[in-house]
């Protein structure tokens, strides 16, 4: 149940809103789309707000030119919704390694005003984060004033994924559908590359692989393989399938053996479901998952991201093209290290 005295509507709720506060929303698929809406409406009649997120699936109208003076976005991870406003100046995209994010707002150089969310319904005093822990546990720590979106269809996952009811300050209970993210079909380019990769990961790694195209074909490609294990900062449709048949194991895994550990996921309802109460899929915070100490611990970690460019030197753009942002650094650079730094990764 919700608690009756800070059950609130969505505009109740954003009233104690201040000009220049900085408000920092909840992740990916769990981005709390009602409380966004009351956010822009409400910061209409307000200025120097900051908005802080990383990448989200959700709408994204306080990025639009008409909200200047009103709203300065701030991306921590530049997503599809964002990436327009940051390369004309509207929004500021600022660089990090992502697993020292929840120590910046806890240590207050980066302090937070109010945080929006979106949690499960409560159990025993307690609320889950869901879909996305990443950064927003810490932030609801942190926050001075925390709003949560109630929603009954949101996963109840495993780890160190719940926060405390006394944490949050007010309510607003909506049970939309939590936002899927479509799987893409693979061009040949991205098949080739992902049939490519096949060859560098031995039986018994744990891999660590990104969002779109060409990691879901390299996914797809891993069928066959025997004993994988997975510690990665988001999880898609394609770990699901290869948990389903019996590719990842995590039976030889150094770290947290036969579980799926990461930090968020984003796909469609069955991997929804799946997680669901699955003590297999463990959801930790940026600072754990991302960790460079933590994803060395595991023996044979090989870390599989994107690349926009890459010269003939092997030197590799990531985060820019063509001389425009593109996404960030996002938690690309935490996994280079830790995957360099472990036993045969």
């Amino acid at each position: 149940m919700t608690p009756v005295q800070t059950l609130k509507t969505a505009a109740e709720a954003l009233a104690p809103l201040r000009s220049g506060q900085r408000v920092l929303i909840g992740s990916g698929a769990a981005a709390p789309q009602g409380l966004i809406e009351a956010l822009a409406a409400r910061a209409r009649n307000l200025s120097d707000v900051e908005v802080l997120h990383l990448m989200t699936l959700a709408k994204a109208p306080y990025a639009a030119p008409s909200f200047q003076g009103h709203v300065r976005h701030n991306a921590l991870f530049i997503g599809a919704n964002t990436r327009e406003a940051v390369g004309a100046g509207f929004a500021d995209y600022t660089p990090c390694f992502l697993h020292e994010v929840p120590g910046l707002f806890r240590s207050g150089h980066l302090p937070l005003d109010v945080a929006l969310v979106q949690v499960t319904p409560e159990r025993d005093g307690r609320c889950s984060l869901g879909v996305s822990v990443d950064v927003v546990k810490a932030a609801i720590e942190s926050a001075a004033y925390v709003v949560a979106q109630v929603n009954a269809n949101m996963p109840w996952t495993e780890g160190d994924s719940t926060v405390a009811v006394s944490d949050i300050d007010a309510f607003v209970e909506s049970d939309t559908p939590i936002f899927e993210f479509p799987v893409r079909e693979a061009t040949a380019e991205a098949l080739w590359i992902g049939r490519y990769v096949r060859e560098l990961i031995e039986d018994g790694s744990t891999i660590q692989v990104g969002i779109g195209a060409i990691p879901d074909a390299v996914l797809a490609a891993l069928a066959g393989k025997k004993d994988l294990g997975v510690h990665s900062e988001m999880i898609s449709d394609g770990v699901l399938d290869l948990v389903n048949a019996g590719v990842i194991t995590g039976r030889m895994k150094s770290l947290h053996p036969g579980c799926v550990v990461t930090s968020f996921c984003m796909g469609g309802k069955r991997l929804y479901d799946a997680v669901n109460g699955n003590p297999q899929f463990l959801f930790h915070p940026s600072d754990y998952v991302n960790d460079p100490v933590i994803i060395a611990s595991n023996q044979k970690m090989v870390s599989i991201n994107s690349a926009l460019l890459v010269d003939l030197t092997g030197q590799v753009a990531a985060d820019s093209l063509a001389g425009r942002l593109y996404s960030g650094v996002g938690g690309q650079v935490d996994f280079v290290r830790g995957a360099t730094a472990s036993r045969g990764g």
